[in-house]
């Protein structure tokens, strides 16, 4: 065997339940993609900003601003992978492979998809892989 995982049309989510998975998607990347832009907004000083404090106050603030900005900046870039992800999703979704393990090339559970609709591995083959790390 080469390894590679065949997929055939027996094993994969019916068109119904993709559609399912999909809608499911786009309202995670919707959600996604706000955070993104309030977190970009926050780190470019959007309302959070010292500008309109008092100088005493100011430097002390500075202080925690570079320091909220630096934990904005960590967030946006999970989030974008989070987004990158998702789209990733929605073109498996379009190629018809969504849901099936890269693994074991059987179906991951709907459960499984719900809680984390970005995942290409079923929860055993994930406890496997974790075991070998």
């Amino acid at each position: 065997m080469d390894g590679k995982i065949k997929v055939t049309p027996s094993v994969r989510y019916s068109d119904e339940e993709l559609e399912e998975f999909k809608a499911l998607i786009l309202d995670k990347l919707e959600q996604a993609r706000a955070n993104l832009a309030m977190l970009n907004e926050n780190i470019a000083g959007g309302e959070n900003s010292t500008d309109d404090t008092a100088p005493t106050f100011k430097v002390l603030e500075e202080g925690y601003s570079v320091s909220q900005k630096e934990e904005n900046a960590k967030l946006a870039a999970r989030t974008e992978k989070y987004i990158q992800s998702l789209e990733f999703a929605l073109m498996r979704i379009e190629n018809k492979t969504y849901g099936i393990c890269r693994a074991t090339g059987k179906l991951i559970p709907k459960e499984r998809l719900r809680c984390v609709p970005t995942t290409t591995i079923c929860l055993d083959a994930k406890m496997k892989e974790n075991k070998k790390k």
